[in-house]
């Protein structure tokens, strides 16, 4: 299975005896074999790389819709603005109306293609490295691919915008260079007669095109759609936000992402393409679609439980009711502090909580997930049902009200 199988493939990762390669498992409860719905038998095969073909099967639907939502952006990216604008350029005695749009045009510190190439590429790099520890195919599929859903979705979402809303860049009136003798009445229209459109621009066509199109920054989205999606992988390997005190190195450099995006992004209010607001739109774009593509492909964002388990097509995740959905990948993170990562290491959840117990999975019957052990908080798992099951409490009535507190 090569560089991307986990160690220790014959036995199912969640703690439980692993299901016969016929597609069966025996229900101890019952006496009856009943069929799993794990196309692979073995849960912990989930966590090693397939066949292409099976790989394909699994991700054609997704190939094909990037590939047309990447022509669509590029198509509505190509054409030229839908609205006409009015803009103001002098008032009666001369004055420009907006020096804030009089800005000269400058050369980009970091163009649209070198944002978008670092949104993409540093992430895949960093994914990428991580499986030296990490070691999931399954991961890195989730990883790049969500990375893909976030700049693909944020691209296009704001290149609608800019096509249908658009707005002044900084440096509009150095590149429209508008006719209008200085110290003329005007002879637009509107109040005073002071508006005018793009048919008093003398400059290059495309360069009046891209100066109508300002809002949302297209930088920002796509710095933040990468860059954000990269803070969140991060924070689940490193479990940076969990239940042990880290390292202060895994808090910088799960913010490294944040610092890059932001840096992009402010570049462009000092070399005047873009207005303040067409970055902070574009940052809020990128964060909302990273934040949903992560949760499209991984069981949460903040919950640091599960937050590095990666999601399959063909089983849902279980959440701690049983063990389907989480075989072999709940130590799929970078970090070996405090029990995580360790294959007998996984860690339960909040006191009273359903995920008291094994994280993610269906826990042996007749273990105990007391304070002793790291899978739980002071409460004994009886059934081996996994998370979704707790020992059943009393609920004996009190016998008076005045003896309640």
């Amino acid at each position: 299975m090569g560089f991307f199988s986990r160690r220790n493939e014959t036995a199912a990762a969640n703690g439980t005896t692993a299901a016969p390669v016929d597609g069966h498992h025996h229900n101890h409860h019952t006496g009856k074999h009943a069929a799993t719905t794990n196309d692979y038998g073995d849960p912990s095969v989930l966590n090693s790389r397939p066949p292409f073909g099976q790989w394909l099967k699994a991700t054609w639907l997704d190939i094909i819709t990037m590939v047309c939502m990447g022509a669509i952006g590029l198509g509505v990216y190509e054409a030229h603005p839908a609205p006409t604008r009015s803009f103001p350029v002098y008032f009666q005695d001369g004055e420009v109306v907006y020096p804030e749009f009089a800005y000269p045009l400058r050369k980009e510190i970091v163009p649209i293609w070198a944002a978008a190439m670092l949104g993409a590429l540093v992430p895949i790099f960093i994914i990428l490295c991580m499986q030296i520890r990490i070691r999931s195919f399954w991961d890195t599929n989730n990883a790049i691919i969500g990375l893909l859903y976030s700049l693909i979705t944020a691209a296009v979402f704001q290149v609608f915008l800019k096509w249908l809303i658009g707005g002044l860049r900084p440096h509009f009136l150095d590149v429209c260079k508008p006719a209008l003798p200085v110290g003329q009445p005007p002879s637009g229209n509107g109040f005073a007669s002071i508006m005018y459109d793009r048919s008093i621009c003398t400059g290059d066509t495309n360069q009046i095109d891209d100066s109508l199109e300002s809002f949302p920054s297209g930088h920002s989205t796509a710095a933040f759609a990468g860059f954000v999606f990269l803070y969140l992988y991060l924070n689940a390997k490193l479990k940076v936000f969990s239940n042990y005190h880290p390292a202060m190195w895994k808090m910088i450099a799960i913010y490294a992402p944040i610092l890059g995006a932001t840096l992009i992004a402010g570049a462009l209010t000092i070399d005047e393409f873009h207005n303040w607001y067409d970055v902070v739109a574009g940052a809020v774009i990128g964060t909302v679609m990273a934040f949903s593509a992560y949760r499209m492909v991984y069981a949460s964002v903040w919950d640091f439980r599960f937050n590095h388990i990666p999601l399959t097509r063909h089983l849902p995740f279980s959440y701690g009711a049983g063990a389907p959905g989480a075989g072999g990948f709940h130590t799929a993170m970078f970090t070996r502090k405090a029990g995580w990562g360790h294959p007998d290491g996984a860690i339960g959840g909040a006191p009273f909580d359903t995920a008291a117990g094994t994280m993610g999975t269906g826990a042996a019957a007749g273990t105990h997930s007391g304070a002793g052990h790291l899978g739980g908080f002071g409460h004994h798992n009886h059934h081996g049902h996994g998370l979704g099951h707790r020992e059943s409490i009393s609920r004996r009535p009190v016998a008076g009200t005045e003896q309640m507190v």
